[in-house]
């Protein structure tokens, strides 16, 4: 299984990013709810115990020195009409002597004294079960006899869970419902948002048996602007393949063509030569295989030179002056051979980002193509300057230059201005590709007042 198949779908990241935190949302409410229903129950049970605490007290009224209970069998049978939610009451005087009540209640712990007609509550538990007690004490009798009566009553706290438990249920399950409603529907509106990318997916595939060069643009009339702009990313993706590829069969029917006549030449030459008796004759025949072959093999070189500038260069710090004086310097033997006066100028170190294998490349092409048209007696300057954060590398001739007509073909592949035997079109199509690589720019400008003027511009380093 590999790693595309081990990760999860858009599909899937959505629905647990949107439907996750609606589960803990619920989770979170739910304890909220029950903390809320808790305490609202609690109330509800406080107050009812405190209405009947004070009910029950005022059904005891002092005669004397004595006490009228007036408790009728009615309110007794409806405090203890429910056997689940049991009613415990107890009337004592002095407090904590029974005197009336269907149970014992005990006394609040660490309470030494209480007001009275200020009603108490308290947790305690009855014969192992949790209550809920309310207490209220009163005083009677004369001021000479003073007496104080306490009445209790007391609730099961199972009553507050089960109405905790009924509140519960009844605000959880409006809200469990709507849950549901809200999974679905966020569940069907994804799907329906992922719909355009199905459509891209199923478009792109029924491209898959299709070239390259056949792709039309994908259409995505109806669609969200991301998937417009994935499906516009795609299309710019499609036409720059496209591009190349019509570059590179373009470079290829070129190339070959290119390579057929000479190598038709030489096959004839060669055919010629092998049938010639006269040495001399066979001398010339010769002769012109060799100039054919060493056309060839320069038409191969710059090719190879060519295929290999359009792959990814990785720059480094280098000093581009020192490598000038040094390729000036390899080309000097070939200047004196044609007599021409071959020099440098400019800053004797300068640093840029660059690769200085493809940029000797490039100047030996400048240099190898003043050499070839600007004729003998020709003087040749190779020029290094440091101008407005770029390095400017030229290589200046004096021979007859270029028509104005002319100079915008300069960097085509395959194209020549001259007739002279030798050159195949690829040189300064070589240097451009190579300056686009590092970033630059190459230029072909009139000199003035006769020659031309190759300039190959690069931007210079931070510490030139």
């Amino acid at each position: 299984m590999n790693q595309g198949e081990r990760s999860l779908s858009l599909k899937r990241q959505l629905l647990l990013w949107l439907l996750l935190p609606q589960l803990v949302l619920f989770f979170v409410g739910g304890a909220l709810a029950y903390r809320i229903a808790l305490n609202y129950a609690e109330k509800a049970i406080d107050q009812s115990l405190t209405q009947l605490v004070r009910s029950l007290a005022r059904q005891v009224k002092p005669i004397g020195s004595g006490l009228l209970v007036d408790f009728p069998k009615a309110a007794q049978d409806f405090i203890e009409q429910d056997p689940k939610d049991r009613v415990s009451y107890m009337v004592s005087s002095p407090p904590g002597s029974f005197l009336i009540g269907n149970g014992t209640l005990p006394t609040p712990t660490g309470v030494s004294h209480i007001q009275p007609n200020e009603t108490r509550l308290y947790n305690t538990d009855v014969d192992g079960k949790p209550m809920r007690v309310a207490l209220l004490e009163v005083d009677y009798g004369e001021a000479s006899a003073p007496q104080r009566l306490r009445v209790q009553v007391a609730k099961s706290l199972a009553v507050q869970e089960r109405l905790t438990t009924e509140l519960i249920a009844d605000m959880l399950a409006p809200l469990l419902l709507l849950g549901i409603v809200l999974s679905v529907l966020v569940y069907g509106g994804i799907s329906r948002g992922l719909q355009p990318l199905m459509r891209l997916q199923a478009q792109l595939g029924d491209r898959r048996k299709q070239l390259l060069s056949d792709f039309s643009p994908i259409e995505l009339t109806q669609a969200p602007h991301e998937v417009h702009a994935l499906a516009h990313a795609v299309n710019q993706l499609l036409s720059a393949v496209q591009r190349s590829l019509g570059q590179e069969k373009r470079f290829l029917s070129d190339a070959a063509h290119q390579l057929r006549t000479p190598l038709a030449g030489l096959i004839s030459q060669t055919e010629l030569a092998l049938n010639e008796t006269d040495p001399t004759a066979l001398r010339d025949r010769l002769t012109k295989v060799l100039s054919g072959a060493k056309r060839s093999a320069h038409l191969v070189h710059q090719l190879l030179s060519l295929a290999r500038n359009e792959v990814e260069v990785k720059l480094q710090p280098m000093d581009v002056a020192a490598l000038a004086q040094e390729v000036a310097r390899e080309w000097t033997p070939r200047a004196l051979k044609v007599g021409a006066d071959l020099g440098f100028e400019g800053v004797d170190h300068v640093q840029i980002m660059g690769e200085p294998v493809l940029l000797r490349e490039a100047l030996s092409n400048l240099i190898d193509n003043a050499l070839t048209y600007a004729g003998a007696n020709s003087e040749i300057t190779v020029h290094i300057q440091l101008q407005n954060r770029h390095v400017l590398m030229e290589v200046t001739d004096n021979g007859p230059g270029l028509d104005a007509q002319d100079l915008p073909h300069v960097f085509e592949r395959f194209w020549r201005a001259s007739t002279l035997p030798g050159g195949c079109g690829l040189g300064l199509a070589i240097v451009a590709e190579i300056a686009q690589r590092h970033g630059g720019q190459a230029k072909v400008l009139a000199a003035q007042p006769h020659g031309l003027r190759a300039q190959l511009w690069l931007p210079a380093s931070s510490s030139a």
